[in-house]
């Protein structure tokens, strides 16, 4: 089964809008991929160039959980993005977790 710790620990750092904390549930060389495979972000400090700006950005950013599948090393949420766009985000991200930290992500945006 999947280790949710990660997980968890990086969406109430996101909600928090805390870059450190939740950079730190992430391996150092994780990649970033959107739906069709293309590579958005790869290691610490691309994440931190896009997410850094984007929690300072948006001071009511949250997102919530709507559904939790685990599969083997893989957690996959249907996510809800509220203080973003004017209208909530439907999102779906499948992280892969590996000792102890989420090395890969795709995020597939609806």
């Amino acid at each position: 089964m999947a280790d949710l710790g990660p997980v968890e620990a990086q969406i109430e750092a996101y909600n928090a809008r805390d870059v450190d904390r939740f950079l730190a549930s992430y391996a150092p060389d994780v990649v970033v991929q959107d739906g069709a495979g293309n590579t958005l972000m790869q290691g610490h400090e691309s994440m931190r160039a896009e997410y850094e700006p984007f929690f300072a950005e948006h001071p009511e950013l949250r997102g919530e959980i709507v559904h939790r599948i685990t599969a083997g090393d893989y957690v996959i949420d249907e996510e809800l993005i509220l203080g973003w766009q004017p209208e909530p985000v439907r999102a779906v991200a499948i992280y892969h977790v590996a000792d102890g930290r989420i090395d890969h992500v795709r995020l597939i945006e609806g």
